[in-house]
């Protein structure tokens, strides 16, 4: 019987999912749920990118994420009578001060987990979810954590630090930074295809529903644009990124809202969604054609921007410019507003390769160089589940 891992990533309105042949790392199956809570729909490929399940789903089938992942079990159960899963690898957004690793998920670790969960509560929940699901679905098979906040780990003590008493900062509040996952693939990818500009300075942009960027330099994390927690940085789908703390302190004090408003305000309410009035999909934004969707666009641009900026001065120069993600990688009309913006940094777009979606889309003439590079987080879920695993000979 062929071993597989399944690795489960669950987002903020979605959950992925794919099966790894253990003996190749080969992709038979993947596939996702988006839409969850509001217009749900299962989305399967074979290992090809064929599909071979596409429908709506039911409020029943996926309301929330519990409901969402029970749905993908049944899905796999259905299609596989007798599939042998030796690890489920999961995307656990936070890992703290603590896990630095991916790690095998024992009651302790749980428990930790669990107590991060104040520092995320838009994925965290939703991660832990997952790995309960999975350990009742598969019983005794190891549930490997595999952190977005580990690659970031190399970063300097200027990059990590606030401005307050230096207690906060030996007590855990500091920049960590998110979507490690899949800047470790990017930079294990750019290795692969450019290997001089991954030995160089690298801004990756990973812009999805939520976003971030990271600074680069030899593939390492040099500093991160999100913070202490996925709110910080650029705007997102639903959360407003870089903020004044003094906005918050105003509507705390003045605007009289509680904890509870502000938590729903910044997670769920604010970004392009709130910005918009119409939605936080990009694809809803440029087809809507409203002055408010151009303007929420124009702002993410903007931010992005800002941002490259402010990490090509933290590496001391830039080499390269990489787009991934949802966004980063389908949304050729915002790389070519981000990258027209930054011909005083040396970049010089190719608007036919652009618009193409191919690899390189600045000209051999650009002195910093543009590419998109579709992300994997599940191949470095998947991995890092492998590396806890001993496949056992058929």
């Amino acid at each position: 019987m062929t071993q597989h891992i399944l690795t489960l990533n669950a987002g903020s309105s979605s959950i992925k999912f794919a099966l790894f042949e253990v003996a190749d790392m080969s992709m038979p199956l993947s596939g996702m749920i988006e839409g969850l809570g509001t217009h749900p729909r299962l989305t399967v490929s074979d290992g090809a990118g064929k599909a071979i399940e596409k429908r709506d789903l039911s409020p029943a089938e996926a309301s929330q994420h519990r409901d969402g992942l029970a749905t993908i079990l049944a899905f796999l159960a259905a299609r596989f009578a007798h599939i042998d899963v030796i690890a489920v690898g999961h995307r656990v957004v936070h890992g703290g001060m603590v896990f630095t690793r991916a790690v095998r998920v024992d009651a302790g670790v749980f428990a930790a987990l669990e107590a991060l969960q104040p520092l995320d509560p838009l994925h965290q929940p939703h991660n832990l979810a997952g790995i309960t699901a999975a350990s009742a679905a598969f019983p005794g098979t190891p549930q490997i954590a595999c952190f977005d906040t580990a690659f970031h780990r190399t970063q300097s003590f200027v990059n990590e630090t606030y401005a307050i008493p230096r207690h906060f900062y030996d007590e855990g509040v500091r920049r960590f930074g998110f979507h490690g996952l899949s800047y470790e693939y990017v930079a294990r990818r750019l290795r692969d295809i450019a290997p001089g500009l991954a030995a160089g300075r690298v801004i990756v942009a990973h812009l999805g529903n939520g976003a971030s960027m990271c600074a680069m330099k030899n593939g390492r994390s040099v500093a991160s644009t999100m913070g202490f927690s996925p709110l910080d940085g650029l705007p997102m789908g639903t959360r407003p990124g870089q903020i004044d703390p003094g906005v918050l302190l105003y509507l705390l004090n003045d605007r009289k809202m509680t904890g509870a408003d502000l938590t729903e305000l910044l997670w769920q309410q604010s970004g392009l969604k709130g910005l918009s009035g119409i939605s936080s999909d990009m694809r809803d934004l440029e087809a809507s054609g409203t002055a408010q969707a151009g303007e929420a666009i124009a702002y993410f641009a903007y931010r992005i921007q800002r941002e490259i900026g402010s990490l090509a001065a933290a590496l001391g120069g830039l080499d390269a410019i990489v787009f991934c993600g949802g966004i980063g990688e389908n949304a050729w009309r915002l790389r070519q507003s981000v990258l027209e913006a930054m011909a005083w940094i040396g970049m010089d777009i190719d608007i036919p390769r652009n618009r193409a979606h191919e690899t390189v889309i600045s000209t051999a003439q650009s002195p910093v160089q543009a590419m998109v590079i579709r992300t994997n987080e599940e191949l470095m879920i998947a991995e890092h589940a492998a590396s806890f695993c001993k496949p056992v000979a058929a």
